[in-house]
């Protein structure tokens, strides 16, 4: 598969029904410019996406920097749109199961009403919210395990935020045979449960949703907006200026590069 390069990363060149119809096995991550900062300092997290297999770009300002950068994908895919293709796609597919982990207590259970409803199946077999702080906490996480494992799930989509989420994923994993699909959703649950609203159609194409969601949750939100994720574009004039060096890696990136695996 097609993969261009931003900053320490690559992502996958893929459109949404391509994606549909490829997802069978693996990690699913969709990065925006938080995970790219954070990409920047956190080792840990780096590893994690150099074994992921289906890193998908989730945001339009990535896509205005790849573009900037003379290397757009095909389709910017946030995890907020493909979540429900993917359940749209797989709503008669009995195999697909889905286990949610996430969201605040009661919102995975009504994000998991919605989805079946809209299925017309128990498409989501079973649902789960976290008490805050869980991932530090070795009992509650096999806990989880052991639930995720008794449910008869195939896909597991985890919205716990980033890196949390994805080092879960990936600390568990091994533990959990019967998932086929584990996907790093962020806010999705949330989104499926109703209690979060996506930015209007005018505001996303704007490019702007981010502004959205500042308005709406300002106290939570403004330091990685305002302060966190600034930097990024300061990076990505190094990367166009050829002067961008992987900060774990040691390699200056080239301005662009595309390249191609199996």
């Amino acid at each position: 598969m097609e993969k261009h390069k931003i900053l320490n990363i690559e992502l996958l060149n893929i459109e949404l029904p391509s994606l549909l119809q490829q997802l069978e096995r693996g990690v699913l991550i969709t990065p925006n410019v938080d995970h790219l900062m954070k990409l920047q300092k956190d080792r840990g997290f780096y590893e994690l996406y150099r074994k992921t297999e289906w890193i998908i770009c989730d945001s339009n300002i990535v896509q205005l920097a790849l573009r900037f950068l003379g290397n757009p994908v095909r389709q910017v895919i946030p995890g907020s749109t493909f979540f429900p293709a993917y359940c749209a796609h797989h709503k008669d597919h009995e195999h697909i199961r889905l286990f949610l982990l996430g969201a605040a207590p009661g919102i995975a259970a009504k994000a998991a009403e919605n989805i079946n409803r809209k299925a017309g199946r128990s498409m989501v077999v079973a649902a789960h919210s976290p008490s805050y702080g869980f991932e530090k906490n070795e009992a509650e996480c096999l806990d989880i395990v052991d639930k995720v494992n008794a449910s008869g799930a195939t896909v597991l989509v985890v919205g716990v935020g980033a890196p949390k989420q994805e080092k879960w994923i990936f600390a568990y994993k091994e533990l959990m045979p019967n998932i086929q699909v584990f996907m790093a959703l962020g806010a999705t649950i949330d989104f499926e449960a109703g209690t979060l609203q996506r930015a209007p159609r005018w505001v996303q194409k704007l490019s702007m949703e981010w502004l959205y969601r500042l308005l709406k949750e300002p106290r939570r939100l403004w330091k990685r907006y305002m302060v966190d994720d600034l930097p990024f574009f300061y990076l990505i004039l190094k990367a166009k200026m050829g002067r961008y060096r992987d900060p774990f890696s040691g390699n200056i990136a080239p301005r662009h590069l595309t390249s191609t695996t199996r």
